[in-house]
């Protein structure tokens, strides 16, 4: 017996045609599903608008600020006119004119003389050009008068200054004063000042240095001047 089957239409041989054909419109039905969005009825409608609600508006409470009005000014003060009776007489000052005329006399001024003020000048001992000289060292040049004179003051301390006082202040020990004067135009002492450990020491310096006779004056450039002359003081006291 034979088959009635129609090879033609055989099924089966377009199969993974079909069955691809119907996956892709499965996944294409699939994502569109997904992707599918939906909207408000409220949000899409626009062309509305709702009138009956009211804006409510906040409004700020604000508190008016009533100035006092100024006070009224003070009553003017009644005009009193006083009368004062003009009974002292000022004198008037007159302002002479300083203006010369012709027939003012002029007076001669005699030449004014100015006295010449003398400046005291004081010079070192070790530079002045003539050294004040000592009593009995007026010989010699000028070097030699310089150690004549310091060899005489310093035995004339020695002879007038009591050491003797430096025990009795209770001091021991080696004693060092220094004593500063000047000499002056005419030979005097003058300006003696003594630094010492004690003043007791400084005074009996003091004494000794304004014991010293006259000197003749320095001399600087043919004047004299004053010479200012320092003088350490230096002894043991005996325990």
């Amino acid at each position: 017996m034979e088959s009635k089957k129609n090879p033609q239409a055989n099924v089966g041989r377009n199969s993974s045609l079909y069955f691809a054909i119907g996956l892709a419109l499965m996944l294409f039905l699939a994502y569109s599903a997904i992707n599918y969005k939906t909207y408000d009825k409220s949000d899409i409608d626009i062309g509305q608008l709702n009138l009956e609600e009211e804006i409510e508006e906040e409004i700020p409470l604000t508190q008016q600020i009533v100035t006092p009005p100024p006070p009224p000014p003070p009553p003017a003060a009644p005009e009193v006119i006083e009368i004062v009776e003009d009974e002292e007489e000022v004198e008037e000052t007159v302002i002479e004119s300083t203006e010369v005329d012709q027939e003012t006399e002029i007076v001669e001024v005699e030449e004014i003389v100015v006295d010449a003020v003398e400046e005291d000048i004081e010079v070192p001992f070790a530079v002045i050009e003539n050294v004040p000289v000592f009593p009995g060292c007026e010989k010699g040049s000028n070097a030699k008068k310089k150690a004549c004179m310091s060899a005489k003051i310093q035995k004339f301390v020695q002879r007038k200054f009591n050491t003797e006082l430096a025990s009795d202040l209770g001091l021991s020990g080696r004693q060092r004063i220094n004593v500063i004067f000047k000499i002056d135009k005419t030979g005097n002492i003058t300006g003696v000042r003594s630094r010492a450990p004690h003043p007791g020491l400084e005074k009996e310096a003091a004494r000794v240095i304004n014991l010293l006779p006259k000197m003749k004056p320095g001399r600087q450039r043919g004047k004299p001047v004053t010479v200012p002359y320092s003088l350490p003081i230096v002894f043991q006291v005996q325990d």
